[in-house]
């Protein structure tokens, strides 16, 4: 045996197997230990074929290295990298302090990684099996890779602290004893939560997490139909945008561009409920293309009192369930006619928004459906917000058409007398709302007094100090408030002429105050 030779030798364990003293050295030397065989089939860390005892190291001496291994080799870095390994036992960490570099690919755990209070520098598994990860209060200064593992018994980050980026890419997660896929109340990410794919078989919980950056769940399947909640995310706090769009294999820069050829392409689905209530998200919620599986009683897409500068409600509609605005306040909605859902399914009681931007064609009409639609009973303030937000963008005449809308509403609910006397305001000027239509019955009442007064012989006030009687000035002089035509006070009225002249007076103020109302804005809008 040479020198070298006896001097490693020397520096490994005694009861270390062949795999595991290849592992120790690779870990001094920071160089990845591969022991797939190169069969596809053989090396698929998720299928049916066992793996050996010559691809097998034990946990124990895994937890053994990150904490008290040896020193790195002169001129290298110490940093666990393995593929196509077998780790059987259950690898416990908690509690520790992993300096080194750990990357495992391709890699079967036989029993769960527990992590509850750990520090790492940068953790990566990717493309392994995992029956569990048990990571609360873990604490990285870099990333948490997980993209394309696999976790039959789900994922716990309770208050975890992640430096960087979180990434569960393509991961596969099913729920634990309580239901949930992946437990992440309080979660904190420093940049970016991607979760593109990623296909999660019962509760994503998200309570009080915060993100640094983005949150993408760009294609991902989040299935808990017979639970309330398939994405649980009240009080969450994103510092930009949080994304429930397609998302894309082949091609990680998708972005709703037109893809390469050969790129696949998945929507978001969700079956189960969604609830942000309380979040803040510092740019935009986006659910382009979304598509929604909601249940008739209890699942709906809550987004209560959520703050955002953009929602794109850009989702295809859901049959059953509720959509619930209500309190939310967002400056831009970006919106399609057909993605929201219909009378008695949404719920928008004090949902404010600045700035109205369709996608694609939403008539006035549909848009007041949608109003409706929100309104189980009258409340005026969806209708005065709508009108609001027209009238700034310059769409006067269709902002008075929702405060008549807003008027007929108003009118379903009212007693049998005001309600007829609120139909008679209708059909004659509108409501206010409709000036054109005031001065066609001003001049339909001056026709009809012309002709009414042209009967009458009225006697003068004062004999000799009277203008000549003319009929139609006199009507007119009636008709029109304020102006003063020098007809109407020097003739007596008696009988049914005192009744006429008095109606006439009556219509009039309203008449012409609608018509002066109406002449007013457009000038103002000139």
């Amino acid at each position: 045996m040479t020198e070298v030779a006896e001097l490693r030798a020397a520096e490994l364990p005694d009861d270390l197997t062949a795999a595991e003293a290849g592992m120790w050295q690779a870990f001094r030397n920071g160089t990845m230990y591969d022991l797939s065989s190169g069969d596809a089939a053989e090396d698929d860390p998720h299928g049916a074929l066992p793996w050996g005892p010559e691809r097998t190291v034990r946990a124990r001496v895994v937890c053994w290295l990150l904490l008290d291994g040896p020193p790195a080799l002169a001129g290298r870095v110490s940093a666990l990298k393995l593929a196509g390994v077998r780790i059987s036992g259950a690898m416990d960490l908690a509690g520790g302090t992993v300096t080194s570099y750990v990357e495992l690919r391709r890699c079967r755990f036989e029993r769960e990684v527990l992590l509850p209070e750990a520090r790492f520098s940068t953790l990566r598994l990717v493309d392994c099996a995992v029956p569990r990860l048990e990571a609360a209060r873990l604490q990285t200064e870099g990333d948490l890779h997980l993209p394309r593992c696999r976790f039959p018994g789900g994922v716990r980050l309770t208050d975890a602290q992640i430096g960087t980026d979180l990434l569960l890419n393509q991961a596969v997660v099913h729920q634990d004893r309580s239901g949930r896929s992946i437990a992440g109340d309080g979660l904190t990410v420093g940049q970016d939560l991607q979760a593109d794919m990623l296909e999660s078989h019962g509760e994503l919980r998200l309570r009080s997490a915060q993100i640094g950056v983005s949150l993408s769940l760009r294609g991902a399947r989040l299935f808990n139909p017979r639970a309330r909640f398939a994405l649980n995310a009240p009080q969450l706090t994103v510092e930009r945008s949080l994304y429930l769009t397609p998302g894309s294999l082949g091609n990680p820069l998708f972005m709703g561009t037109t893809p390469a050829e050969g790129t696949r392409i998945q929507r978001f689905e969700c079956r189960g409920g969604i609830r942000l209530d309380d979040g803040r998200f510092g740019d935009a919620v986006d659910f382009e293309q979304a598509h929604f599986v909601l249940t008739e009683n209890d699942q709906e897409l809550s987004l209560r009192r959520v703050q955002a500068s953009e929602l794109r409600f850009l989702g295809e509609r859901p049959a059953l369930g509720r959509v619930v605005l209500s309190g939310a306040r967002v400056v831009n909605l970006i919106d399609r006619a057909d993605s929201w859902p219909g009378p008695g399914r949404l719920h928008m009681g004090g949902f404010t928004y600045e700035n109205l931007v369709p996608r694609g064609p939403f008539p006035l009409a549909e848009r007041l459906a949608w109003v409706t639609a929100a309104t189980a009973e009258y409340n005026p303030e969806p209708y005065e917000l709508l009108a609001a937000v027209l009238k700034t963008g310059g769409e006067e005449e269709e902002a008075r058409e929702v405060l008549l809308a807003k008027q007929r509403r108003r009118r379903e609910g009212l007693p049998i007398g005001t309600k007829l006397w609120g139909y008679a305001q209708d059909w004659t000027v509108g409501y206010g709302y409709r000036p054109g239509r005031a001065a066609v019955w001003l001049a339909v009442l001056w026709a009809a007094g012309s002709l009414a007064f042209s009967y009458a012989d009225l006697a003068p006030l004062k004999g000799g100090e009277h203008p000549a009687w003319n009929p139609a000035l006199f009507a007119l002089d009636l008709l029109v408030p304020v102006i003063d035509l020098g007809q109407m006070n020097y003739w007596r009225l008696t009988g049914g002429w005192q009744w006429l002249a008095a109606v006439l007076i009556l219509l009039g103020w309203v008449l012409a105050t609608t018509v002066a109302a109406g002449a007013t804005r457009t000038l103002r809008r000139n």
